[in-house]
């Protein structure tokens, strides 16, 4: 298996070009009003040399939930600017961000908040040193946060973890658009 990102994104495009234009199905909610906002979040996906993505369980308001690293576009920043920042506010690592890998197509709700429509987009990234790579705080099990991180129910924690790539699957991360990019990740890889 290639992880070399544009070897990655071009292998097997062309068999599996069909399949990823109408893999994606809209999820509306009929009962809800219609976003009043977009809200747009860049995400970032690593990949080390021992074949692990990294993740970031959070626990956000008394929710529990794993995503790639990533967050809100501010006004005045770029997408790159953007996923810059947020990977070095989630995890202290300056990154280089490469190739862009994929934009939301379908409408989705914010989990958050229904006045939000979300639009995700998503770049590959690597550390721009390897040596602090090697020694990012990780930690091996989900959700593994001390009692003090979680036992405001209003507050906000977050660690990372590495997930094997032979582990990842749509059920290892909880957001929907993840999901989306956790299947093309493994459709463009294989």
């Amino acid at each position: 298996m290639v992880f070399h990102e544009k070897e990655m994104v071009l292998a097997n495009m062309e068999a599996h070009h069909h399949n990823l234009l109408n893999m994606h199905t809209p999820v509306i909610d009929h009962t809800l009003p219609l976003p009043g906002r977009f809200t747009v979040r860049v995400y970032g996906l690593l990949l080390d040399e021992r074949k692990r993505i990294l993740v970031s369980d959070e626990f956000i308001r008394g929710n529990y939930f794993t995503k790639f690293p990533g967050g809100g576009l501010e006004f005045g920043e770029g997408t790159r600017d953007c996923l810059r920042r947020e990977f070095k506010e989630e995890t202290g690592l300056d990154i280089l961000v490469g190739e862009h890998f994929y934009t939301t197509d379908f409408y989705q709700i914010s989990a958050f908040n229904t006045k939000d429509q979300i639009i995700s987009i998503y770049y590959f990234v690597h550390a721009a040193d390897a040596e602090h790579l090697a020694t990012l705080s990780v930690k091996e099990n989900p959700f593994d946060f001390s009692a003090e991180q979680t036992s405001d129910k209003n507050g906000q924690a977050e660690v990372l973890r590495w997930i094997d790539w032979n582990d990842l699957t749509e059920e290892k991360v909880h957001l929907p658009i993840d999901k989306v990019v956790v299947k093309m990740l493994r459709n463009h890889c294989n």
